[in-house]
């Protein structure tokens, strides 16, 4: 199985990460994409750091919204040198925020729309963030974005869900999938199409049931698989089966 989004370079696990990732493989799964938006530009290695020392990763790089006003000519000149690294397999996460606009939303669009265009340039697939924003993100990708990508930790329902398919992205379900009052991300979880579901941690954050409350990691993830399983009335073997050959598919072409 593949958690294709954790930060496993959050502090969280500065404590016992070597132990994080061995539980991870240990529960079969074998590949963890370590999402590169760390703390925010001038830094935006973080996910490349694991993935350097560690087999089982894959990273991205990116500036998230969060950190859109950190933003400098440089970042972007140092985002496309990264994006050649053999490890780095998607930009992102990127998108905008509307929720805490820890940064302008003018300059989150800004930064969003060069991403976008760096990610074109360099055939990468992108890894959305959207959060109270999702209008100004769809509209921004239908302008600026000819290609695939991953709606990371999808919280929309079926009418959210079509319209990011019809932009040609894939959908990655995490643990908000098995919290028994998301029945609109529950219903998109049934009509998604099969070739275009992921599955993710977003490690540290929204453990999926039955741990709720408590730290994310990667082993988890076959959590939020199980309850995919269920809602789409498959095996649990099909949706290992399904996303690790979707991910595949986008991101290691």
């Amino acid at each position: 199985m593949i958690d294709s989004h954790c930060h496993m370079d959050s502090e969280q696990f500065d404590s016992d990460r070597d132990a994080v990732i061995e539980r991870a493989l240990a529960a079969g799964v074998d590949t963890m994409v370590a999402i590169g938006t760390g703390n925010g530009p001038p830094d935006l290695e973080a996910g490349i750091r694991l993935a350097d020392r560690h087999p089982c990763f894959y990273a991205t790089a990116g500036v998230h919204p969060h950190d859109a006003s950190k933003a400098t000519p440089e970042t972007f000149l140092r985002l496309r040198e990264l994006l050649g690294h053999p490890r780095v397999i998607a930009v992102g996460e990127i998108g905008l925020d509307y929720h805490y606009d820890f940064s302008p939303r003018e300059v989150q669009r800004e930064v969003f729309v060069m991403q976008m265009r760096i990610a074109s340039e360099a055939e990468k697939p992108i890894v959305i963030h959207t959060r109270e924003a999702w209008a100004d993100t769809l509209a921004l990708i239908g302008e600026h974005w000819r290609g695939a990508g991953i709606m990371h930790c999808f919280s929309g329902g079926p009418k959210e869900a079509r319209q990011a398919l019809e932009l040609g992205f894939y959908l990655s379900f995490g643990g908000i999938v098995t919290f028994p009052k998301a029945v609109d991300v529950q219903a998109a979880a049934r009509m998604a199409p099969a070739d275009r579901i992921l599955v993710e941690t977003d490690a540290p954050y929204l453990a999926p049931v039955p741990q709720r409350g408590k730290r994310n990691e990667p082993a988890l993830v076959i959590e939020t698989a199980r309850k995919l399983a269920e809602l789409r009335g498959v095996t649990l073997a099909e949706i290992e089966q399904a996303t690790t050959q979707n991910f595949r598919r986008l991101c290691l072409r």
